[in-house]
């Protein structure tokens, strides 16, 4: 038989507990909001350092334009309209109301292969570098956390794709697996983290180094908890940072494999526009409609990823400024 509670009143918290618990919840609340402050502060000062730099601005103004362009692409020029079967217009018509930037051997209009073109580069560049940053930045960090057999092992891995040229090893996944964007993006995103992974493992041992990651250590935290808390936070920055500039590079092997008759025939790109207008003979028939306007968007998309890279990394880094 059960002893009913003698005093039920003894087992209830006390206002003077509840007014503790309170006061000891205070300083983490306290410390949470000034943390997040802290964050605000740093991003608005890292945009106004960003806006100061009048290329960098420029380069993401453009930049902004190009993705919006390509994500409208489907409206602004519905793909039937590029359909050879229902196209009216003459072959290789120079520039004019009708066609902007004129048209191409058969008849299609260039202006709308270029705003088609724009969706595949601009896919591949960023699918490719997120597999680059993504490979890049966790074999960094690893070479620069572990020791031992392990860090030689993964330092002369780095090495090996260092020294044998990215667009060559590119080439040859891209002539062994099927042709296919996705083929392009792993080609491209497989080859080229080697110069990243040594970005980050040079930051890693930079981080490494300081004071409250050896208190960490010496309070028990192990290699996930340090990797994951401190050093992934601290070297995010300099990715980001070095992520744009590899888009760009991604963009450019994009449109050379393209350019080899390696990417997909099925779908418009600027390189496989560079190469129709090379296989067709436009490129030395005088057609320059069709020659010029997918170089200079090249050109010009690469050189805007350089100019928000270099503003960004002025940013990261102030040594730069």
């Amino acid at each position: 038989m059960s002893t009913p509670l003698k005093d039920p009143q003894k087992y209830r918290r006390s206002p003077g507990r509840r007014s503790a618990a309170k006061a000891a919840e205070a300083p983490a609340t306290v410390k949470g909001t000034g943390v997040a402050r802290r964050r605000r502060a740093q991003i608005a000062g890292g945009w106004r350092e960003f806006a100061s730099t009048r290329a960098g601005l420029v380069g993401l103004v453009l930049l902004l334009a190009v993705v919006v362009i390509a994500l409208l692409t489907p409206i602004l020029e519905p793909l039937d309209n590029l359909n050879v079967v229902r196209i009216t217009a003459g072959q290789n018509e120079p520039p004019s109301g009708a066609h902007i930037l004129g048209t191409d051997p058969a008849g299609r209009d260039v202006l709308g292969m270029l705003i088609w073109g724009s969706r595949i580069s601009l896919l591949v560049g960023f699918a490719a570098t997120a597999v680059s940053m993504v490979i890049g930045t966790v074999v960094g960090m690893a070479a620069g956390h572990f020791t031992g057999w392990l860090q030689a092992v993964i330092m002369r891995i780095i090495d090996f794709f260092l020294v044998i040229p990215g667009l060559v090893l590119a080439i040859v996944l891209s002539s062994v697996l099927s042709r296919g964007v996705l083929t392009i993006i792993i080609a491209i995103g497989v080859t080229s983290w080697a110069a990243t992974a040594r970005v980050v493992r040079a930051q890693t041992l930079t981080i490494e180094s300081r004071a409250h990651i050896e208190r960490s250590r010496a309070l028990g935290a192990g290699d996930g908890h340090i990797l994951g808390k401190h050093v992934l936070p601290a070297v995010l920055p300099l990715v980001l940072a070095n992520t744009t500039l590899t888009v760009g590079s991604a963009i450019i092997a994009e449109s050379t494999l393209s350019f080899l008759g390696l990417g997909d025939p099925t779908v418009f790109s600027w390189g496989s526009m560079l190469k129709s207008a090379l296989d067709t003979g436009a490129a030395t028939a005088g057609f320059w409609w069709f020659v010029l306007p997918p170089g200079v968007a090249i050109v010009l998309v690469v050189l805007c990823f350089t100019m928000v890279g270099r503003a960004l990394e002025s940013v990261v880094n102030p040594t730069l400024r």
